[in-house]
């Protein structure tokens, strides 16, 4: 098994109408058709009833398992390639720091989310767990498996974190607080620390303050849009799908009083529409409550309601990227930053000396999410590929090269004298 695979929908060096950006009028998803009686709810994976066993290998062949959490969990393909249960390797990197673990449910997730693999409307095509996430396949696997094999060398782990992603499902809550006891029964989370992807629509403040209690270190919300009104549109009533803005921020804003300063964050899409102003300014809200953003580069995940947009351009996505880790880790504010009429970065609030030494250590660059065991700027959760093909990176999962700065200095505008990057060769086998 491999990240490579046949893109859809490749990377453009510019988006809709030669635009540097994705305007919020072109990005408009597609309505989500009816789902057939027979299909709903995972119903057919649950009258076949097949019975599960070991790992499972999303296989459009055959009738999917009725797998069920907590007795089993999704994980990311290089999380399973890193646990040893399936064979593969990344382009650049070991896989993954970060053990991500998907509540998973024939019925599948209930939310309808426009840019995501997982949505209910694709109950018309795909059995839930045979659904591409991310850009990728997520295997199942029995959750006893998973603990019995970090347990066997938890100081060998090459996990810096283990984090459980919830969905939207009525069982969600007290499913992921079985998972955690499973987790913390063998495993000290001191060890490996816990990080909790949370599923708001379903949650109480007390919710939150339980998975503190059992050992959680970071919780985040996914808002993924960064206005209300692109929320609204691509999570909630635009897309028959539950969730709110302002139940996603109560619940976020209770996640600040129980877990505490740098304990806490947001996901959030870049290129789906807001403008780079807005995302900064959501960012910058973020740093001033105490917590932190883990920023994906927008990609039309194939079978979605937006799979037939363009994917964020490079220019768009490394202006915010950089712009974005001047204000998680270098105490730039906004305010100090200049923008033109169309929202557009246009200056960085930074010395260009000072701004050209963040730019060559590539930090900016890399995935964006919670930390690990290097340095609070570099995440455990480096999701190889997830937001973008190798051929053509957004969200970098390891060490940027000389040759990785040079396009990104590209992409940003920023060339150096002399140190032109030349499309491809960092693919240069000679060398």
């Amino acid at each position: 098994m491999t990240c490579q695979k046949p893109e859809h929908a490749l990377q453009r060096p510019v988006g809709p109408d030669g635009k540097d950006f994705n305007p919020y009028d072109r990005m408009q998803p597609r309505a989500p058709g009816a789902v057939p009686q027979g299909m709903k709810n995972g119903r057919p994976v649950k009258e076949a009833n097949l019975t599960p066993s070991g790992l499972y290998k999303p296989d459009y062949r055959i009738m999917t398992p009725n797998m069920r959490s907590p007795d089993y969990v999704q994980m990311s393909t290089a999380a399973a390639i890193t646990l040893g249960l399936v064979e593969g390797k990344m382009y650049g990197c070991s896989c993954t720091r970060c053990l991500n673990l998907l509540l998973t449910y024939p019925e599948g997730c209930r939310a309808n989310c426009a840019y995501c693999g997982l949505a209910r409307h694709r109950e018309a095509d795909r059995n839930y767990a045979d659904r591409n996430f991310i850009r990728v396949d997520w295997p199942a696997v029995p959750m006893d498996e998973v603990v019995e094999i970090i347990a066997r060398d938890v100081e060998g782990s090459p996990f810096h974190r283990m984090c459980i992603s919830m969905i939207t499902h009525p069982n969600s809550d007290e499913d992921t607080v079985t998972v955690l006891k499973k987790w913390t029964d063998r495993i000290d989370p001191d060890a490996i620390p816990i990080s909790i992807l949370s599923n708001p629509t379903t949650m109480t403040r007390e919710d939150v303050q339980r998975l503190r209690d059992m050992g959680s270190d970071i919780f985040t919300v996914a808002l993924d849009a960064a206005t209300p009104a692109l929320f609204d549109r691509t999570r909630g009533k635009g897309v028959q799908s539950p969730h709110s803005w302002a139940k996603y921020w109560e619940i976020l804003e209770d996640a600040r009083d129980i877990f505490g300063p740098q304990k806490f964050g947001a996901h959030i899409i870049v290129g789906m529409g807001e403008t780079e102003y807005e995302v900064m300014s959501l960012i910058q809200k973020l740093v001033d409550m105490g917590g932190h953003s883990h920023m994906f580069s927008f990609f039309p995940e194939k079978g979605s309601l937006m799979d037939h947009l363009p994917a964020t351009p490079r220019d768009q996505w490394r202006r915010v990227q950089l712009a974005r880790y001047l204000v998680d880790y270098c105490d730039v504010r906004v305010e100090h930053m200049s923008f033109d009429e169309d929202g557009r970065i246009t200056g960085f609030g930074m010395p260009e000396s000072e701004l050209s030494a963040i730019i060559d250590a590539g930090i900016a660059f890399r995935t964006s999410g919670c930390p690990g065991k290097f340095a609070e700027d570099i995440s455990a959760c480096d999701r190889p590929y997830g937001d973008s093909p190798p051929s053509n990176i957004a969200s970098y999962p390891f060490a940027l090269r000389d040759v990785d700065i040079r396009k990104v200095r590209s992409q940003l505008g920023m060339e150096k004298s002399g140190e032109t990057y030349v499309p491809g060769e960092e693919f240069d086998l000679s060398e």
